[in-house]
């Protein structure tokens, strides 16, 4: 099942696309798609629904993230150890933590914008957990009962702002727009194995990252399990969960986002996004 969120930004309405891929409005059934909508109990119900009883939505409105009302935007860094070869850093012996701003989180085809002062922007397509049952010391081998799907994400990061003006990643890592998710959230029946998922990234039509999740260091059961020993999970919380190598940050000399530029990127089975980049204006 395919959950999502459209409309107008800080307007969305809940929706679902029917096996058709028709978009079909939700809104008469839940409120959002969020918290307790992320239920088992809850995403049986949506999946019991006939959906040719829902509205179809008219046009091609703008699609929000797929999730709303997000608590936690947790990050597992360096989590390829390709991609930690090409930055330079050691392949971590355990889980590297960090989060972004939930206000960085936008629509998977919204615009990223560049920020004030900043000087090397970058992109990372990254495979997304969303959190559906809370989930507090769990054990790995119940870790993915506690997951109500996937989506696709792009952590995108300014490097100067995360690695050379000193303190904590997250600076580099939450401004507006910096976190695109979607189109829309995959409930994971339909994806038994989160680490069998190609994955790939284009900038003006140039593949940068082509990869999978088959190579993470630590996969998805694994980091749900070693994240809830340190903080609870709640129903809506996200975790991206690493990138592959092909980053702008590994290219020699490396490359980074200029306005006017096109970003594609995309997850087996999830779907894809396309981004322009602007200027930040103010």
């Amino acid at each position: 099942m395919k959950l999502v969120r459209f409309g107008a930004a800080g307007a969305e309405k809940p929706g679902l696309i029917d096996a058709s891929g028709t978009l079909r409005n939700l809104s008469d059934q839940v409120s959002d798609i969020a918290g307790a909508t992320l239920s088992d109990i809850s995403l049986d119900r949506i999946r019991g629904l006939d959906t040719a009883d829902l509205p179809a939505v008219p046009g091609n409105p703008r699609l929000g993230a797929c999730v709303g009302a997000v608590g936690k935007y947790v990050c597992i860094g360096l989590n390829y150890s390709d991609h930690a070869a090409e930055a330079n850093m050691p392949i971590p012996e355990e889980p590297i933590i960090f989060f972004k701003a939930t206000s960085s989180i936008s629509g998977p085809n919204d615009d990223i914008i560049l920020p004030k002062d900043s000087q090397k922007v970058d992109w990372e397509v990254e495979l997304c957990i969303v959190i559906g049952k809370e989930a507090r010391y769990v054990p790995e081998s119940d870790a993915l009962d506690h997951v109500a799907g996937y989506c696709v994400a792009n952590d995108v990061s300014e490097r100067h702002f995360q690695l050379e003006r000193s303190g904590q990643w997250v600076k580099g890592k939450s401004a507006d727009s910096f976190g695109p998710i979607g189109p829309w959230l995959v409930t994971r029946d339909e994806i038994p194995d989160p680490q069998t998922l190609g994955m790939w990234l284009d900038v003006d039509g140039e593949r940068h990252q082509k990869g999978s999740t088959k190579t993470m260091i630590f996969g998805a059961a694994h980091i749900v399990s070693y994240v809830s020993r340190f903080m609870s999970l709640q129903p809506g919380d996200l975790i991206a969960t690493g990138t592959p190598p092909g980053v702008g940050m590994g290219h020699k000399p490396p490359v980074y986002l200029k306005a006017g530029q096109t970003v594609r990127l995309g997850i087996e089975g999830l779907g894809e996004q396309t981004q322009r980049t602007r200027e930040w204006e103010g």
